[in-house]
């Protein structure tokens, strides 16, 4: 007996079960593993949360899991290094602090000795996995749907965060760095297929706020990874405390995402009759179940998605220069301790979540009123989540040692940035909602090579940590996002695109609708 035959009896034993059992036989099954007919509304009416939220905020944990398990190392790294003297914390272009340099002697001798360069292509080892993982990622959620490429690529992610103090352990620098390339290509099919079940989820009229949710669990994964990995530090005294935590953490949340969500709303079992036909109602025109072979040349021709991609660009240089060294520069700059730099790494991530929501509702209400058009909507507040960040990064640069002014201007930093996600994140659900994995698989891949980008040259330029050199890393970073959010400007759109609907040229639809009018016309006659 071969494979399928196994998955056909077997299927076959549990429908014969389910109607044993619970009184309804295998032909009032609905298609798609759909709900029994027999099971009455009332009964489902009982999920009060609508099943577009549910996979909405279970998207959420997925990211915000997603985002500890990537940005944990971040802080433990200050942590695995082997710690030198307190004598820069005098120096000219440092500041004096509360951390403790010199005196702990077993951290001396077993902190690794990681120079910065080194450093800094650990960090940046994730984004080689990352970017690999994209694409595929999304073609595979677009054929076969975003449940399982989303939950078990968040699985292999967790696994490889638990192996993380054996594999340095047992290989050092290089065995962290092959361990972190395994994570990057777990979750890199982490957005393309969120995005290709929002496409299946989200109405337009939610898609701000659902967008901004979803998406806005990075900024909670941020808060979780920065604020307790300082917590479990200091409180247990082991940098590979986190790494277990957060591992463990993914793995609950795949068992969950396996057991509560569903590709699309057709083969949902516990979706209401009125949410279901809600969903058919306000996607079902745009959404093709089974969409034509992907036009790539159409795509890669498109002039809105190159400027969507430069947007990304500019996003993640400046998002990943925050995320991978802000907790570098508060311990090596500003001289705070382990638990001081969790909790206000963190804080700027906090404001960034609330600031997402808020912006989320606006740019909904905005559009769903005619204030702006969604292509305005999308440019107007993707240049308040560029220019903005960028001046506050330069003016806390030169805020010296004032440390609450640069805490407040780093928060503020962050905090604008939160208009990122109904700015350009929620963009390629406008262009298209048919090949939303395989868009979102490109921009978010093309974006994430700054990943590797970004550390490496923050530690190339920061050798020494001082604010001099920390200036100029930010002068870059506000020069990336002016130049990204001009090219957004100018070429974006908000419009979906003549290749979502067919791979076929548009003259070719216009002569093809033609057509079938005149056909029409001639079968009434």
């Amino acid at each position: 007996m071969n494979c399928i035959e196994r998955i056909i009896l077997a299927s076959s034993s549990i429908e014969s079960s389910y109607g044993k059992n619970y009184g309804a036989s295998t032909s009032e099954w609905t298609p798609l593993l759909g709900r029994p007919k027999n099971i009455p509304e009332d009964l489902i009416s009982l999920f009060v949360i609508p099943q577009r939220w549910v996979m909405a905020i279970m998207g959420f944990l997925a990211v915000a899991n997603a985002y500890t398990m990537r940005v944990c190392l971040n802080i433990a790294i200050t942590q695995m290094v082997r710690r030198h003297a307190a004598t820069s914390a005098y120096e000219v272009g440092s500041c004096p602090g509360d951390v403790d340099e010199v005196t702990d002697e077993s951290k001396e001798i077993t902190g690794y000795n990681w120079d910065e360069e080194t450093q800094g292509i650990i960090l940046s080892a994730f984004y080689y996995g990352y970017i690999v993982t994209h694409l595929p990622g999304g073609m595979l959620a677009e054929r076969f749907g975003g449940k399982y490429s989303l939950g078990f690529g968040v699985l292999s992610t967790a696994v490889f965060t638990l192996l993380t103090p054996w594999a340095v352990n047992m290989g050092g620098a290089t065995g962290l760095i092959i361990l972190r390339v395994l994570e990057g290509l777990g979750e890199g099919t982490t957005f393309p297929a969120l995005n290709a079940m929002l496409a299946r989820w989200a109405p337009v009229s939610e898609r701000g706020r659902m967008g901004s949710l979803v998406f806005g669990g990075a900024q909670i994964g941020n808060i979780a990874g920065t604020y307790f990995s300082g917590l479990v530090i200091k409180e247990t005294g082991e940098w590979q405390s986190v790494f277990y935590l957060f591992g463990s953490i993914g793995i609950l949340w795949f068992i969950l995402w396996a057991l509560l969500c569903y590709n699309d709303p057709e083969s949902h079992p516990y979706i209401s009759d009125k949410e279901k036909k809600y969903l058919e109602e306000a996607l079902g025109r745009h959404h093709n179940s089974q969409p034509s072979a992907i036009p790539w040349k159409a795509i890669f021709m498109s002039v809105p998605l190159w400027a969507l991609v430069c947007a990304q660009i500019g996003h993640d240089y400046g998002y990943f220069t925050m995320v991978t060294d802000l907790p570098k520069y508060m311990t090596g700059v500003l001289k705070f301790d382990i638990h001081r730099t969790g909790t206000l790494a963190a804080l700027p991530y906090a404001v960034m979540w609330i600031s997402s929501i808020i912006f989320g509702w606006l740019c909904d209400k905005i559009v769903k009123r005619k204030w702006m058009t969604v292509t305005n909507s999308r440019k107007t507040f993707t240049t308040i989540a560029s220019v903005g960040p960028g001046i506050c990064m330069i003016l806390a640069s030169y805020s010296g040692c004032n440390t609450e002014a640069v805490v407040i201007l780093f928060t503020a930093s962050m905090g604008l940035m939160g208009a990122f996600y109904p700015g350009m994140k929620v963009n390629a659900l406008d262009l298209t909602s048919n090949y939303a994995g395989t868009i979102m698989a490109i921009v978010n891949g093309i974006g994430a090579i700054t990943g590797i980008i970004a550390p490496y040259l923050v530690g190339l330029l920061t050798p020494d940590s001082t604010l001099t050199q920390w200036r100029l890393v930010f002068w870059i970073t506000l020069a990336v996002f002016i130049v990204t959010n001009l090219v957004f400007v100018a070429w974006a759109s908000g419009d979906e695109q003549w290749w979502n609907s067919s791979a076929q040229d548009p003259k070719k639809q216009e002569i093809e609708a033609a057509t079938n009018q005149t056909v029409q016309s001639e079968i009434k006659l």
